[in-house]
């Protein structure tokens, strides 16, 4: 831990975690004072005080323009004298202040805010979720991915590796713009860690009909309609985007623009928005479909043993499969935990077990 008189080692820490915090360096002075060129302060968010720009004269003042510079997020010169000409022509960056004590000493001291840059975490690792970490960095943001395969030789571009969802959830704040980009892997256990943090932006890269059995996943969860709404998807300005980098840029595009507060609409998506089915416990009943049952018997593949999602049709890995159930002595596949829910529900409706 850096010691109170070690703003430096102090703003490294605070760096490090994500911090905003404000440095005073003294640039000038006039004696008497107990300051001198060079000497810094380091300010933290909520007032903290490290380090020595000249005591209980100056140093209500400069942590009055520190704080508000970590509001604006503008640097300034504060010129502090007993005499200072409160009547000339404002110079940009400069503010004259007058000395509150009694003393006839003059300072000036430099005040430069330090804010976190916005964190993009990118949660899985596909090429799609690759061609996003590079792109985080092109528009100079700190990034982070989360997989359990993620590695620094397919994340260069990666400040930050996490392999927990847990972990990855605990470091969203509100400057956090979050896309998972699984395609299909985890993508109800990555939403439902983390809709209900405070990042400012939540993405999901999926198909609409995907993308509709993963909102119906997260309200059979206990997931409201108001933290549904939080959910970008589809993702990404329209701009005819194909392969993963071009996707990558859409959605970089996107964010980008809700952060500079842009109208978002200018352009944008022009995919149809996603239709909430209701559920039970909303107004109206779950729809009705024609299932018709299939034999969960696996499927010779020369990649390995593949079995049948009784849901969607799609082929699963045993080996690899991340949701499974047990019917009637048997063990079912899904390719998603949204498929598995729905079997669990009603499973004689999706599935006739080998006899």
């Amino acid at each position: 831990m850096p010691k109170l008189d070690d703003p430096l080692g102090r703003a490294v820490e605070l760096r490090g975690r994500r911090e905003p915090f404000a440095l005073a360096t003294v640039v000038a002075c006039r004696r008497p004072t107990s300051a001198y060129p060079g000497a810094k302060a380091l300010i933290e968010a909520g007032g903290a005080f490290s380090g020595w720009v000249g005591g209980s004269c100056a140093q209500p003042l400069v942590l009055r323009e520190a704080l508000a510079a970590l509001e604006d997020g503008k640097p300034r010169l504060l010129r502090i004298s007993p005499d200072p000409d409160l009547d000339a022509e404002p110079e940009e960056g400069v503010l004259e202040l007058a000395m509150p004590c009694q003393s006839q000493g003059a300072l000036e001291i430099y005040v430069e805010p330090f804010l976190p840059r916005p964190e993009l975490v990118v949660i899985g690792e596909t090429p799609l979720a690759q061609a996003l970490a590079s792109a985080g960095k092109l528009i100079e943001f700190d990034v982070c991915v989360s997989d359990p395969g993620a590695t620094a030789e397919a994340f260069p571009d990666a400040g930050v590796l996490l392999t927990d969802l847990e972990e990855t959830t605990a470091r969203l704040r509100a400057d956090s713009y979050v896309v998972v980009a699984t395609q299909g892997q985890y993508d109800e256990e990555a939403l439902s860690a983390v809709l209900r943090s405070e990042a400012a932006y939540v993405g999901l890269v999926a198909s609409t009909k995907r993308a509709e059995a993963v909102l119906h996943y997260l309200r059979e969860s206990g997931f409201g309609l108001h933290e549904l709404e939080r959910l970008h998807c589809p993702v990404g300005l329209s701009l005819g985007a194909v392969t993963p980098p071009e996707i990558a840029l859409s959605i970089a595009a996107e964010i980008l623009q809700l952060r500079r507060e842009q109208p978002v609409g200018q352009p944008q998506s022009t995919h149809e928005p996603l239709t909430l089915t209701p559920i039970s416990g909303d107004s109206g009943e779950r729809a009705e479909s024609t299932v018709q049952p299939l034999i969960l018997t696996p499927l010779p593949a020369a990649g390995g043993e593949q079995a049948l999602d009784p849901i969607c049709g799609m082929t699963v890995d045993v080996a690899t499969a991340r949701h499974t159930s047990e019917y009637e002595g048997e063990t079912v596949y899904f390719c998603a935990a949204g498929c598995r829910q729905r079997f669990e529900q009603e499973p004689e409706r999706y599935a006739t077990a080998p006899r």
